[in-house]
């Protein structure tokens, strides 16, 4: 199986400001070509070679795992916005946010938290196990909730590539605004 680059539903000057035309242009266009690239050549001859990428995030470790869970990362993540997006969830997944926090806002908070706190590079996840039940997951570098059982529904990726050249050292900041582009429609798909 050859691996590509995910097609964006939308222009890489869409998202701005949150996310600016350059950012767009070097995080997809660059550093998840790259993870595409080298994942190709990875599993060349090994088991992997003609297994889906969530097989390999699941079974696979060292350079082959990194590559798979970056590129599943951004698969995810790139889909998971709009220019038109925004608001909040609704019907199914809005009830399990407030059943397990109270309130959409609170979710906000504890997942901001979550992101800013997470050292060094990596994502922070709304994930769902087989029941139903959400949960936010840290994950380190390339980590992907797939690994614990879970299915991951929203990531934000906390590497410093994703907003540096739009928020220098400001991941926070950053984090605040994501909200604004996140399409509530392809999350709920996922849940």
């Amino acid at each position: 199986m050859k691996f590509e680059l995910v097609k964006l539903s939308y222009g890489a000057d869409e998202l701005a400001p949150v996310i600016s035309k350059q950012t767009i242009e070097f995080h997809h266009g660059k550093h998840l070509q790259t993870y595409v690239n080298n994942l190709n050549n990875l599993v060349q001859g090994t088991k992997f070679e003609n297994a889906n990428l969530e097989t390999i995030v699941k079974e696979s470790d060292g350079a082959i795992f990194n590559n798979a869970g970056q590129v599943l990362n951004h698969n995810l993540y790139f889909t998971q916005f709009s220019p038109k997006g925004g608001g909040q969830p609704s019907g199914k997944l809005a009830e399990a946010i407030n059943l397990a926090w109270g309130t959409f806002e609170n979710f906000q908070k504890e997942f901001e938290i979550s992101g800013t706190g997470l050292f060094g590079s990596g994502w922070v996840w709304l994930a769902s196990d087989k029941d139903g039940k959400l949960s936010i997951t840290k994950e380190v570098n390339a980590g992907n909730p797939l690994t614990k059982g879970l299915t991951p529904l929203l990531g934000f990726d906390v590497w410093e590539h994703s907003y540096y050249l739009d928020y220098q050292n400001r991941r926070a900041d950053h984090l605040k605004e994501l909200w604004k582009i996140v399409d509530w429609k392809v999350v709920e798909s996922r849940y």
